[in-house]
């Protein structure tokens, strides 16, 4: 499980070094994607499959289903860590994210989420109180 908060910098070559926390888990590929919000969804290999395995279900007939299916599989792009456990990020998962060399890294659960600093800083902003003080169930049977 991805957990907490870690502020890697984005290098001249589009690469970031990921937190050594997560790096068993990775070691054996990642995937990296389009998330929601304009940051970027970081995967392991296996969690990318058993994910792909679950939305490959959603219905062709549904519109909503395959857009979402096109933009999320079209940005996905298949990275080894190299020795220093660097990725790099792809020239247009950087635009999309509008990633600058101060970046924010989240772990999300089943994934790792990369954020412009600026961004997430902002987002947290916006959401922080909202979240403090939800009163009605979010999650069903949990909060």
């Amino acid at each position: 499980m991805f957990l907490g908060t870690h502020s890697p910098k984005l290098d001249e070559k589009g690469r970031i070094i990921l937190p050594a926390k997560f790096r068993d888990e990775l070691a054996s590929g990642i995937v990296v994607t389009r998330g929601q919000e304009n940051c970027l969804y970081v995967f392991s290999s296996r969690e990318f499959e058993e994910l792909h395995d679950r939305i490959r279900q959603a219905p062709v007939t549904s519109k909503i289903a395959r857009d979402f299916l096109r933009v999320f599989l079209s940005g996905a792009s298949a990275e080894t860590p190299d020795r220093q456990f660097r990725i790099t990020v792809p020239a247009n998962l950087r635009t999309y994210a509008g990633l600058d060399r101060e970046l924010t890294v989240i772990g999300a659960g089943n994934r790792i989420e990369i954020w412009d600093a600026e961004a997430w800083n902002t987002y947290l902003s916006a959401n922080e109180e909202t979240f403090a003080n939800t009163t009605e169930e979010v999650i069903p049977g949990l909060f």
